[in-house]
């Protein structure tokens, strides 16, 4: 198997959702239970099909616009995904703010399985790590509900503070300049083909795609547990 972190690599950054932080409970069941708290009758395929859905024409809406961001942006973003998935309940914009709300704490999320031993194996290797996140604002509350992540909290590139979201080649130069070294000398893990894997690898990184469910065997540079970073298997 590939050593992934070779004596060339000086930073590893790490994507958060759905890499090193997933929610807990999935947000599928967090939408499903506003929904039966709000009385309206919709089936979990139903509400999951309708995130899908608005989730993809906000990404469309994000590429047409160059990528670019803000922590505005991120809200009526949110905003639109949340309020077509849950169109038809009394109240969709208390439903929205209830949900907003709930993932900015940590309480709603959970680290991933082999995320504190990597994190510690490579702080000790001496390595420079670092966060790279689509996320907002709300990534700061989050992070201080887990203590392993604190190595990574000096350098946490937030997609709203910057102007552009991944996969924006933008982005991945503030990742750059924050790790202080080369892209050929960082390492990029993310669970995202596109905008951690594609969007790293055009900005001259080397890249990991962390598929934990094995969606996308024709990757070649793909782990399926995080241990593989510092333990790959025989």
């Amino acid at each position: 198997m590939p050593e992934w972190i070779h004596p060339g690599i000086r930073a590893v950054f790490f994507d958060a959702v759905g890499t090193l932080l997933f929610p807990e409970p999935s947000a599928l069941a967090v939408y499903a239970d506003l929904v039966r708290r709000s009385g309206h009758d919709v089936s979990e395929a139903e509400i999951r099909e309708r995130f899908v859905a608005a989730y993809r024409a906000q990404e469309e809406a994000d590429r047409a616009a160059g990528w670019a961001t803000s922590e505005e942006r991120e809200r009526e973003r949110w905003h639109r995904i949340v309020t077509t998935t849950l169109r038809g309940v009394p109240d969709p914009d208390a439903c929205f703010r209830e949900l907003f709300d709930h993932f900015s704490r940590p309480t709603a999320w959970r680290l991933a399985p082999g995320a504190e031993n990597v994190i510690g194996a490579l702080t000790r290797r001496g390595l420079t790590l670092g966060l790279g996140t689509n996320y907002d604002a709300r990534v700061w509350p989050v992070l201080d509900g887990f203590p392993a992540l604190d190595p990574l909290r000096p350098r946490v590139v937030v997609s709203a503070a910057v102007g552009f979201r991944k996969p924006a080649t933008g982005f991945f130069r503030e990742v750059i300049r924050t790790a202080g070294c080369g892209p050929h000398e960082m390492l990029f893990v993310g669970d995202d083909i596109d905008n951690d894997y594609e969007g790293a690898s055009a900005a001259g990184l080397d890249a990991v795609l962390f598929d934990r469910q094995d969606r996308v065997p024709l990757v070649r540079n793909r782990i399926n547990r995080l241990t593989e970073l510092i333990d790959p298997p025989g």
